[in-house]
């Protein structure tokens, strides 16, 4: 069985307690201006760090890398949600790896980054680089962006993920392509095939990833966050060095069936 982690991030005598409408919105607006005060706090180091790479390359990465999980972590102290985490010794410590999961909701990102061990940069759509500040520090930690119906410009940011875990650095991608929006997560969109040569022309280990209760916690009551649960399970590695050319076919397939797996076992009913 593996290890589970409860996270805590209110008071334990209003672990189940949502408050008021006011309450709600109230522990929103705080997240929001967090968010703000931490990008805008970063502008100097930012600057520092972007000065100091002309002659090393990679310096400050791995801190970069430690302030956004900070930064998340941070952001996500008033929502008030109980996080359960389930399987991080799952997680290769020693390598690089693709991380593959169902998309539901902004949260998946702001409440599963704290808890990857080592630098990991995402593929994702590229309605972020609309935000000030944040698509620079995605650049920093390797993150590559993706647009809708650009299908040269996709191919270079999957060829360029490639590279980075060549590099040694992780990196996550939902291959459903988009956020689902039905109303039953136990429902995933089918996964791109495309997302997994990542993983396919490094033969690093694919690690699934099950997050559920997150589009319930926001979007269904955008843009107030709900309190609530939200489980996390990262699952047992794909040995994708260990697999035949038979056997890598229709992996995305495979994948999302473990996935789903994952999801139909952590939903909850009343969420």
């Amino acid at each position: 069985m593996g290890l589970v982690i409860i996270i805590k991030t209110h008071r334990p005598e209003n672990l189940f307690n949502e408050g008021t409408k006011a309450d709600i919105m109230i522990r929103t607006i705080i997240a929001v201006i967090l968010a703000a005060v931490i990008l805008i706090v970063s502008l100097p180091f930012l600057g520092l760090q972007w000065l100091l790479q002309k002659k090393w390359p990679h310096f400050g990465e791995r801190g970069s890398f430690r302030f956004m999980q900070f930064a998340f972590r941070l952001v996500s102290l008033p929502l008030g949600i109980r996080l359960t985490v389930i399987g991080r010794e799952n997680i290769p410590q020693d390598r690089p790896c693709l991380f593959i999961g169902n998309h539901r909701s902004w949260l998946d990102v702001i409440l599963g980054y704290p808890f990857l061990p080592s630098i990991t940069g995402f593929v994702a759509k590229n309605d972020f680089t609309k935000f000030p500040i944040l698509p620079i520090w995605m650049r920093r930690l390797y993150c590559q962006f993706l647009v809708d119906g650009d299908i040269r410009q996709n191919l270079q940011s999957i060829l360029a993920a490639i590279e980075n875990v060549k590099l040694g650095v992780s990196m996550v991608i939902y291959p459903e392509g988009k956020r689902s929006t039905g109303d039953d997560e136990r429902e995933l969109l089918d996964f791109h095939e495309g997302s997994f040569k990542i993983a396919t022309k490094t033969k690093c280990p694919i690690v699934p990833v099950a997050v559920t209760g997150t589009r319930e916690r926001f979007e269904r009551q955008f843009p107030k966050v709900r309190p609530g649960i939200v489980t996390i399970e990262f699952g047992k590695p794909i040995e994708t060095d260990q697999l035949s050319r038979e056997e890598l076919k229709g992996i995305g397939a495979k994948c999302r069936q473990i996935v789903q797996e994952m999801v139909i076992r952590n939903h909850k009913d009343e969420i």
